[in-house]
Formats: structure tokens, sequence, C-alpha cells
């Protein structure tokens, strides 16, 4: 193994000519010319402060000069962290202090106060805006190109992406150049990628899923990307015909199946259509079955993992269960103490792989407890696995939502509305969301007296937290139900509401 961006370069020299990406605008990179702009790229973050092991953090939109940046960090031994364009100043200030960025680039709108930020007192501050104009590429064009490509070794860092902690605290999970290449060039070969797939990228940049997985694979495989800037379900469907591949988190089904257009002649050309990030409805996948011909992939990842199963490119495609381990990846089933179970038991799912991640950033004691004396890493997602091999995630033992694809942590909200004036405690749960999938609720105990609203909690909330974490309801209630051992029954609070989003 070596520098992740040597082997796509390696590969990329085979398929120099062909389109590497291409924007919904009609603007076309070769493999030849993004490996040119890659070394421009390089070249300014040589001057700008992205070295071997240096953060490079990135709070931007989505555009083809953010896959650019992250090429080049890769090229130069930079280490990338991509950071949520919804993320608030609260919570970017704690992530530029505790990973000490180099650099940190963002839109021109927030660079004042970016640099305001003490934990970004270090750091260097570029702009750059959603159609990839700003300081970081300004006169890129007369930079002398960097063309070597950092040697690094395989347990060194290529990304540090953050996941939301149990405890409120975000954890940095470092991704190697081992981590990453394994993972995209197994999926590239489980899933039949070629010179002549074409994704339909409608993901964002900030997550392991469109970056990594959609972007890695594509690019090793020396196939291209159809670049859109969001996913529109209109725009996806107009441009399928043009496609070989989709990756979608569930959301994009149900909203492509609301599409009066969506029919297995609009999906023809395309071969395979996968799904990730959060559970797909076995309805979901019945329905898009029915109306397209095609059954949806489902595979199964982390963070800390990229992605460790997947249902058969050729073979059973099981609606309800993310497949097979992948080639490399092992799993098993455990109790928490560590004992592994049988076929069909439920437990804690853990897995060990070179896809599995090097540890949390400045957290020994907190990699140390979530790994294994032998080197599984525990999931923290429940799971059972068949006679056959198959997995299914029965649940999720730390009470994670995932929302519309991404990762809710509850505690890092409860800690935000027990600071409300009036407010005693609160509960976050995930209650059932026909478009999210899970929408974050909460439950809120008031003080004898105090005058509290749902419209009035939401709107305290949202200015210290990303959009995807703010609830989208708030109910109140006298007391939170608990157990003997005075844990707050979660499971009653979801069973309550748990029709609060049906259609009526």
């Amino acid at each position: 193994m070596t520098n992740l961006y040597g082997l796509i370069d390696h590969r990329a020299h085979a398929a120099s000519e062909r389109i590497a990406i291409e924007t919904l605008d009609g603007d076309r990179l070769t493999y030849a010319e993004l490996d040119e702009r890659c070394a421009r790229f390089a070249a300014r973050l040589a001057r700008l402060g992205g070295g071997r092991g240096d953060r490079v953090a990135a709070q931007i939109e989505k555009s083809v000069a953010n896959i650019l940046l992250y090429l080049a960090c890769l090229r130069r031994g930079a280490v990338y962290l991509p950071l949520n364009a919804a993320y608030t100043l609260d919570e970017l200030d704690y992530f530029f202090g505790d990973a000490e960025p180099a650099l940190i680039v963002c839109d021109p709108a927030k660079r004042t106060t970016i640099e305001a930020l003490s934990g970004a007192a270090a750091a260097r501050v570029a702009a750059l805006d959603a159609a990839g104009r700003g300081e970081l590429v300004d006169g890129l064009d007369h930079e002398a190109p960097q063309r070597a490509i950092a040697p690094v070794d395989d347990d060194d860092l290529a990304a540090l992406l953050y996941t939301s902690g149990t405890t409120g605290r975000a954890k940095g999970a470092m991704l190697t150049h081992r981590n990453l290449a394994s993972n995209a060039l197994t999926l590239a070969d489980v899933w039949g990628f070629s010179a002549d797939d074409v994704l339909l990228h409608a993901l964002p940049l900030y997550h392991v899923h469109g970056l990594f997985v959609a972007c890695n694979t594509v690019l090793l495989a020396g196939a291209g990307l159809l670049f859109l800037p969001r996913f529109d379900a209109a725009h996806v469907l107009a441009m399928l015909p043009r496609a070989t591949v989709l990756m979608g988190v569930p959301t994009y089904y149900t909203r492509l199946l609301a599409q009066d257009g969506l029919s297995a002649a609009g999906c023809a050309g395309v071969r395979l259509f996968v799904s990730g990030s959060a559970p797909l409805l076995e309805n979901t996948f019945h329905e898009f079955e029915a109306r397209t011909g095609h059954r949806i992939l489902e595979r199964y990842g982390m963070t800390e993992t990229g992605m460790n199963t997947s249902n058969p490119l050729r073979g059973e495609r099981r609606p309800g269960t993310v497949g097979l381990p992948l080639p490399g990846v092992e799993l098993r089933v455990a109790d928490e103490a560590g004992r592994v179970l049988g076929t069909g038991e439920v437990g804690v799912l853990e897995v060990r792989g070179p896809n599995v991640f090097k540890g949390y950033w400045r957290m020994s004691e907190r990699t140390a407890e979530e790994f294994r004396a032998d080197g599984f890493f525990i999931t923290g997602d429940l799971a059972r696995i068949d006679a056959d091999g198959y997995v299914s995630i029965v649940g999720r033992a730390k009470d994670l939502i995932i929302s519309g694809g991404l990762n809710v942590y509850p505690k890092e909200i409860e800690r935000v509305l027990d600071e409300l004036p009036g407010v005693v405690e609160s509960a976050v749960i995930g209650v059932p969301h026909p478009d999210f999938g899970e929408a974050v609720s909460a439950v809120v105990v008031g003080a004898p007296g105090a005058a509290l609203d749902e419209a009035a909690v939401i709107a305290a909330v949202r200015d210290r937290l990303a959009g995807f974490k703010v609830p989208k309801r708030v109910w109140f209630a006298p007391s939170l139900p608990r157990n003997a051992m005075g844990k707050v029954q979660k499971n009653a609070l979801r069973e309550q509401h748990r029709d609060a989003f049906r259609p009526r």
C-alpha cells in the first residue's frame, strides 16, 4: 500500500483522456486535467500550510474545487478534515481547538467570524465559495505544479472525521491511507466498477459516504463522476439516463419514489443503485423494485470503519439485511462482556480488518475502551448474523439517531436543552419519519411555573446546533419514565410518540 493519491494517479494514467468529473453546468475535467489541477492545488497548499501531517479543515459547500482540495491533501500527505457546512460557530470552535489545523478553508462570508474563534488562532484561513471561487484558488493557474506525491506509511493519517459521542464530546476518527485505499479497492471490485461507469454523485462531501465510498471508489476505477451540487429528486431523475450507478441514503429513494416520472425505462442504463448511511425500509426496497425493476443494494458502514458489509452484486440481495462481510473484513456478534454469540443471536456487532480506523484523535483511553484485546472494534450497533452470513442491524446500543443519513447523538442535544432557562431535564429520541427515516425529537421536563413552548425551545437550540440536530418536535411532560436503576426509558418515549409523523 502507498499514498492513496499515488494509487489514484497510477490508475488514472490509463484513463488520462477519460472524463473524471462533469458538472451539471457541463464543465468537464479529464483525468489528465484533474491531475494537473491537483498538482497546482498541492503547490498552493505548500504555501498556505498543508504539509505532511498537517490538518487541513474545510467547511465549504460542495464543488469540484472541494474534491481537488481533498486530493491535494492526499498528494501532500496532509490530513483532510471535512466539516458539515451546517455546523455552528460553537461546534467549529471545538473542532478547531481539538484538531489544531494549520489551514482552515471556509466560505468567504464566514471568514471573519471563523478567524475570531479561539480554536482557529493558530491557523491560516482561506476562502472558497460554492462556485469554487475564492482566495484558495485565485491565480491557481499561475502556480507551478507540484507533481511529487508525498511518501507516506500505510498507517499515516489521510483524514480526520469527527463523530458525535454519547458523552456529548465529539471524537475525531483517525483514518489512514491504508484504511481508505483498502476499502475503496475492495468496493470497486465487489461492486464491479470499471472505467465505463458513471456515478451520479448527489451526496455531500463532508461525509464518508459521499467523499470516500463514492469518490475514492470511482477514481480508483478510472470511472466518471456526474457531479450534482446537492440532491434534488427532479434533477437526479433527469440525469439518470446518463449514469450507470447511483449511491444514496434511503431518503433519496423515498423522494425518487414520489416522482411520477420514475420508471423502468428511465433507469434502463443504470446497473446499480446503492443505499446506505441509514436503514432502508423493506417497503421502500419492494416499491422501488416494482417501479424500476431494480433491487437496491444495501450495505453497512460507519465513520470509523468505512464499509463493512454489502449485499452481493450478483446473488441474492435480501431486504432488511445489509448483506455479507466484505472480503478481508471479519465480523462477529458479542455480548457486553465480549462473549461471542451464535448464529441468529442478537448482540453488539464487532469488526476487524484493514478498513478499521487507527483510533480517536488524542483520546487514547477512549480508543482502548472501544477495541477488544484481539483488535475487534466494538461498533455499538446491535445485529444478528444468520446461517448464510447475512447481517441484519436490529438496533443501536447507544441510542444513536440516524436522520436523513446523518448521525445524531441524543446526549449532545440534551446538554444544550438542559441549559435552557426553565428546563429541568430532557430526553432526545428518534421517531419514525417517512422522509428522514428518523426525526430528532425531544421530551422536556420544565421547572414549576416555567413558561416553555415548543417554538421557543426549538428556536433557542437552533443557534447552537447544526440544523440536522435541531429537534423537529418538542413535547413537554411532568417527568421522564425511568426504570428501577433510574435510567430513562427512551423505548417508552419512542413508543409513545412513534406515530407523530405518520401521514394523516
